[in-house]
């Protein structure tokens, strides 16, 4: 077996397009081999600044020979059939085989050379593979990430003839790049001229002396083991930075960490804004004394060489740099604490949140009217849940956001300290996008969570009302990450509350919004109706005249205790309760529990996380018993009789009679154990002891056993087979209660 090296040398790749690179190389490479008929013992594909490699190890010298046997066409069948068997074959008539009526084509063909298939397995790279910006270069009409200077291909030694067209922009001749065994090494560090290579060992040795490290995970160690040390020798700490360290692992080819000092000053700006200026601008790890509260002054740069005096120079040069940038953050500070809320707040109404959904002040109105719903569920204040969402976005227009973007929230909480406001209320301002992440965080403080839940809930409501649901992998407005931080909500803080309530009630925030809002914009105002379902399903408002908006605001500012949910809005309510649903399965997925358990719970209609996740507990603890398992086939075998039965007509209704001539034991057993379960199942449910519900259930395993081994539910007697289907009905009603067994696969 044999090995294969390929490198695709090139100007510098932009760090957070090199692992996207080295995975395509690698899907594209080995998709081409499979169709080739080609095996390997291993593929490795590395991405770097310069460089992309693929090194695949265990694959022949040639594809297997190909002997196989097609069937073809009757030799009665028309002639287009025929004609169309012999274009797929490649051979004429009198090459096929007739055998008992048909025709069969005997197909032999030589391996290829694996020199051949890489060939062309290179030409598709070059043409197919796509980044998410590409260059031309020169007259050249090729486009790849960065203008490519050299290609590896080695076979066993080998150079496998390829070039690599790369055309032409003006008519001229076309360029083009020869394989060869040829690389260069570090820019700057290296022998400062190409060299041979013969194999990948040979490769990796001799890019490890010309100053460059293949692996990126080799690369990651080599910044955080040189970033710790020379933290470490002066007494200090790394603050680590998993995303900081992906990059720069990208940016550097033999990564240098080097220490350097900032202005003490600095300091008295809040951690997040130097840690994000060190970040965003820099690339810089920030640095904190060990057992100390915020920052050291102090920062980690990692170089690309091995400077002569230690990195002082770099160290002072990039020090400077980081100066400029922190004076730029404190001037923001400075001048935001001169402006305020108020005026931040009354910039919000010209900032549009969507065209369809109206400005972010609007936004803040209806996020306030459903934190001060929400307040009391989770144990807040309804008036301070109330103006603390008003405040809540207020720092979307304050300089340091505009700046900083991924500050928002952050800023808030302490300019809402500064302007004396409460901890509670500046806790709930900086924390209130929280969770943003399946590892994000979930407060615990009532303020928070009513604010936060209430972002979320609008967020959802609002696109799911203009009809901006995610579609496959597009979620342009992270719709499922809202979801998911409801559902944390929630659960983390276990707070009982009916989502299908708060989903309508901000729906109808938002429709006695837009009725108000663009009332004299009969157009825009139709357009947005008919997306909700109002004048299209039945809906609040039936014209657009004065006196109808008019009592469509009023209605749509009450609770569905005041009006009852419209249709349309039931619908929606079960369309956001789905999505929801969705999230949730994947959330108990992903901690080990049955996609099919959740939509059994989900089917009797509940909205309250915390019980149905009480609920998919106890029944995932019911089914992995023997009891379960039995009960669970004991429904599907009645549930399978009584659907037979329904596609006949009408079930019988009716008590079930434990007292008729000649009435089998097995029967009456059923049906009292049915009856004693009824009652224990009803009790549990009442008190939400869905163990205890199980429990009841679980006795009835050996009657239902007993039943269909002893008793034949279609008796030629009526009055029997009708008196049976009525206990099978009673059965599937009593589990019914619990969950929708008939969703449980199994």
């Amino acid at each position: 077996m044999s090995q294969l090296l390929i490198e695709i040398f090139s100007e510098e790749i932009p760090a957070r397009m090199q692992q996207g690179g080295a995975r395509d190389l690698e899907r594209i490479t080995s998709d081409a081999f499979k169709k080739a008929g080609l095996t390997w013992g291993s593929l490795t594909t590395y991405g770097g600044p310069r460089r992309l490699t693929l090194v695949v190890e265990g694959l022949p010298t040639a594809t297997p020979d190909l002997n196989e046997e097609l069937k073809g066409p009757k030799t009665s069948a028309p002639a287009q059939a025929l004609e169309g068997f012999l274009r797929k074959t490649g051979l004429s008539q009198d090459q096929l085989v007739e055998r008992d009526g048909i025709y069969y084509a005997q197909i032999s063909q030589k391996g290829r050379a694996t020199t051949e298939v890489v060939a062309e397995t290179l030409e598709t790279v070059f043409h197919t593979m796509s980044w998410p910006k590409s260059q031309r270069w020169g007259s050249n009409s090729f486009r790849w990430v960065r203008p490519i200077h050299r290609i590896i291909a080695l076979f066993d030694g080998t150079v496998i003839p390829y070039e690599l067209d790369l055309g032409s922009t003006i008519g001229g001749v076309s360029k083009k790049i020869v394989a060869s065994n040829v690389t260069e090494g570090h820019r700057f560090m290296g022998a400062g001229k190409p060299f041979e290579v013969t194999d990948f060992a040979d490769y990796r040795t001799k890019l490890e002396r010309n100053f460059v490290v293949l692996s990126f995970e080799d690369r990651k160690a080599k910044v955080l083991e040189g970033a710790k040390a020379v933290c470490a020798a002066k007494g200090l700490e790394l603050v680590d930075d998993i995303g900081l360290l992906d990059e720069v692992a990208g940016l550097a080819e033999w990564p240098t960490p080097i220490l350097g000092d900032m202005a003490p000053e600095f300091l008295a700006l809040p951690p997040e804004v130097v840690r994000l200026s060190m970040k965003v601008h820099q690339k810089y790890f920030a640095v904190r004394t060990p057992g100390a509260e915020g920052l050291a002054p102090h920062y980690v740069v990692v170089a690309n060489i091995e400077a002569a005096d230690g990195g002082k120079a770099l160290a002072a040069g990039n020090s400077k740099v980081l100066s400029a940038r922190l004076n730029d953050g404190r001037f923001f500070w400075e001048e935001d604490q001169k402006v305020g809320f108020d005026a931040w707040n009354a910039k919000l109404s010209g900032v549009t949140f969507h065209a369809k959904l109206g400005t972010m002040a609007e936004r803040v109105e209806r996020i306030a009217k459903l934190a001060a719903e929400i307040a009391p569920l989770v144990g807040a204040d309804a008036e301070q849940a109330e103006a603390t969402a008003r405040l809540c976005k207020a720092d979307l227009a304050s300089g340091m956001v505009s700046e900083f973007p991924e500050l928002q929230g952050i800023m808030g909480g302490y300019y809402a300290r500064l302007a004396g406001q409460p901890d509670a209320v500046a806790d709930a301002i900086r924390d209130h996008y929280k969770p943003q992440g399946p590892a994000d965080s979930v407060p615990s403080a009532p303020l928070t969570v009513a604010i936060a839940l209430a972002d979320k809930i609008d967020t959802l409501v609002g696109f799911f009302a203009i009809d901006e649901k995610p579609t496959g992998s597009k979620d342009p407005y992270a719709l499922r990450r809202a979801a998911l931080g409801v559902i944390r909500l929630v659960l983390d803080n276990k707070i009982r509350v009916s989502l299908s309530r708060l989903v309508i009630h901000a729906g109808r925030h938002l429709m006695a919004q837009k009725l108000t809002s663009q009332a004299s914009n009969q157009a825009a105002l139709l357009d947005f109706l008919k997306s909700t379902g109002d004048l299209a399903e039945g809906g609040f408002l039936k014209d657009l005249t004065e006196t109808s908006v008019k009592a469509a605001v009023a209605l749509a500012e009450q609770t569905v205790d005041q009006t009852p949910p419209q249709d349309w809005e039931r619908k929606r309510s079960l369309e956001f309760g789905l999505f929801v649903m969705d999230r949730l399965t994947v959330l108990l997925r992903d901690q080990g529990q049955r996609h099919d358990l959740v939509a059994a719970v989900f089917a009797l209609g509940d909205d309250d996380l915390v019980r149905i996740v009480r609920r998919v507990d106890a029944l995932s603890g019911f089914l992995a018993t023997d009891d379960g398992a039995n009960l669970l086939a004991g429904y599907k075998r009645a549930s399978n009789i009584l659907k037979a039965e329904e596609k006949k007509g009408a079930l019988p209704s009716g008590e079930v009679s434990t007292s008729m001539a000649n009435q089998p034991a097995e029967e009456v057993a059923l049906a009292n154990a049915t009856a004693t379960a009824d009652a224990a199942v009803n009790k549990a449910l009442e008190t939400e002891d869905f163990a205890a519900a199980m429990t009841a259930l679980a006795q009835l395993r050996a009657p239902v056993d007993a039943f269909f081994t002893g008793v034949m539910v279609n008796s030629d007697v009526a009055e029997e087979r009708d008196n049976r289907l009525k206990l099978l009905v009673h059965v599937r009603e009593v589990m019914g209660r619990v969950a929708d067994f008939g969703q449980i696969a199994g």
